[in-house]
């Protein structure tokens, strides 16, 4: 049977330090955000996904948003190797983590950065986003530990937003998904659909037709509900605050067999 586990990681006390790129800083309120972090937590686990707690990283500020340590395809786990230096230490207990749910571990190696929300994975096609975090060396690593396993590795531009996944995501049926002023090239996707709202890019996919999806996107979540879809909203005002979402807060690990 394929696993419904996903990764998580408690928001460090540093919280409020994290780094942001993008947008002007705001007050980030550390209390509300664990609460709102345990509310996701709780989210994913009443639609049928086991969470698994990496150890926490109280030094790292920005160590809540797990999915920027690993990308995982199949049964592969691929450790990143941060754009940002200060986020480096992060990936040492994901590695673990993975390593203990029984991943086959690889590396990014010098001189590769690559952050993984900036991987986006519709099917065994692969998007990669260059140009923030994640370099040209960082894109030719991950085409090589992945197009072995039956993955299709496309690099597209990013410029607008932090990570491509701050950009896009996609729906169960493949369609991708997108803030059209934050996209930088919309027309490299087979199927693309604008969205109204820049935090309606971004779904995790529950199963069953169910995307989790942030509280801040109203009219998107009503748009996906006319298309079918059963948006399920959580309140992460204080991740957004560092330009971070729903995507960014768990790893999702559907095909370990066990």
């Amino acid at each position: 049977m394929p696993s419904q586990k996903a990764l998580i990681r408690r928001p460090s006390p540093r919280l409020a330090e994290g780094l942001v790129t993008h947008i002007e800083r705001e007050k980030v309120d550390v209390d509300l955000a664990v609460e709102q972090w345990e509310a996701y937590a709780e989210a994913l686990r009443t639609h049928g996904w086991e969470t698994v707690e990496v150890d926490p990283a109280d030094d790292c500020p920005d160590s809540v948003f797990v999915e920027d340590a690993v990308v995982v395809f199949r049964n592969v786990a691929l450790i990143s190797r941060p754009g940002a230096e200060s986020r480096r230490a992060e990936t040492a207990g994901v590695e673990e983590a993975v390593a203990r749910l029984g991943c086959s571990v690889n590396w990014i190696w010098e001189p590769g950065t690559l952050d993984g929300g900036d991987v986006l994975k519709v099917g065994d096609t692969v998007y990669v986003g260059r140009g923030g975090r994640t370099n040209a060396a960082g894109v030719q690593q991950l085409r090589a530990a992945l197009e072995p396993l039956g993955a299709r590795v496309v690099a597209v531009p990013v410029s607008k937003v932090l990570h491509l996944k701050s950009a896009l995501t996609a729906l169960p049926d493949g369609t991708v998904i997108g803030h059209e002023p934050l996209v930088d090239t919309p027309s490299l996707f087979p199927r693309f659909l604008p969205v109204p709202e820049e935090s309606g890019a971004h779904v995790v996919l529950l199963g069953g037709g169910k995307l989790l999806m942030a509280a801040s996107a109203p009219k998107t979540a009503e748009l996906f509900a006319g298309l079918g879809h059963e948006p399920v909203l959580v309140d992460i005002s204080e991740f957004e605050k560092l330009e971070g979402c729903v995507t960014c807060l768990s790893v999702r690990l559907r095909e370990l067999y066990v």
